[in-house]
């Protein structure tokens, strides 16, 4: 059996399409996200199914702990669980950056913390932080939700570092504009509007597929080469 791969954020989006391209390949996966029905419904072979929420670093170690004791140790992690809460600084509900803050930050150290160690011992293992190229540039109506990815950018490339020798990877995947329900969690009717019409105006987005084929790409080169970074959006997109 090929390595254990942990998706987080895995019932929709580039979550779904992340466990679908992994099972395609062989690999056993343990799909993580609020929602388990809609990642049972995906009936991939050697998939194992929990509710968890990121923020809740205890229960992502359970869970990883299940996952391991019946498909072995954990080969990738790729940490895809996110929120994306646009507004303006001075009008949004301060509650809504805790939220993403906790979400898209602190869910992705505490998938970090749950696996590192271990590949650390045994000398392999892969990482891929799914970030946004607002970890590299601002938006309007962004701020938060920058300051978010571009800590997601941050900590994989420092932690990256600090895990070289060890044979351990780090990738970030930075996807511009893609066809996902992330959007919808905006609480602002205005600001999805806007978002709406720049799609349109662009003529469409990328497929969640797109950002799983380069997830794919980056695990399967050699232990002794790592991706660092992967950039994609819609060649029309211009920001």
């Amino acid at each position: 059996m090929k390595q254990l791969i942990v998706i987080t954020g895995a019932s929709s989006g580039i979550g779904a399409a992340m466990a679908k391209a992994f099972s395609a390949k062989g690999h056993p996966l343990l799909l993580l996200a609020r929602r388990t029905e809609p990642m049972q419904a995906l009936e991939l072979e050697n998939s194992l199914c929990v509710s968890v929420d990121v923020t809740d670093g205890e229960a992502i170690k359970t869970a990883i702990a299940s996952a391991v004791e019946k498909f072995g140790p954990v080969g990738g992690l790729i940490n895809n669980a996110g929120v994306m809460l646009l507004g303006q600084a001075d009008t949004q509900d301060p509650a809504e950056w805790a939220q993403m803050l906790n979400i898209n930050v602190m869910g992705v150290l505490n998938g970090i913390h749950a696996v590192l160690a271990d590949m650390k011992a045994r000398k392999t293992g892969t990482i891929i932080n799914v970030s946004s190229i607002a970890g590299r540039k601002t938006f309007p109506n962004h701020a938060a939700y920058c300051a978010t990815k571009f800590a997601v950018h941050a900590l994989t490339e420092n932690i990256r570092e600090e895990v070289a020798m060890d044979d351990v990877r780090l990738v970030t995947i930075a996807p511009g504009a893609v066809e996902t329900a992330l959007l919808s969690h905006t609480t602002s009717e205005e600001i999805k509007a806007g978002y709406q019409e720049w799609k349109e105006f662009m003529g469409g987005v990328i497929e969640p597929t797109a950002v799983a084929d380069a997830a794919l790409f980056a695990f399967e080169q050699p232990q002794s080469v790592c991706v660092r970074e992967i950039v994609l959006a819609p060649t029309r997109q211009q920001p």
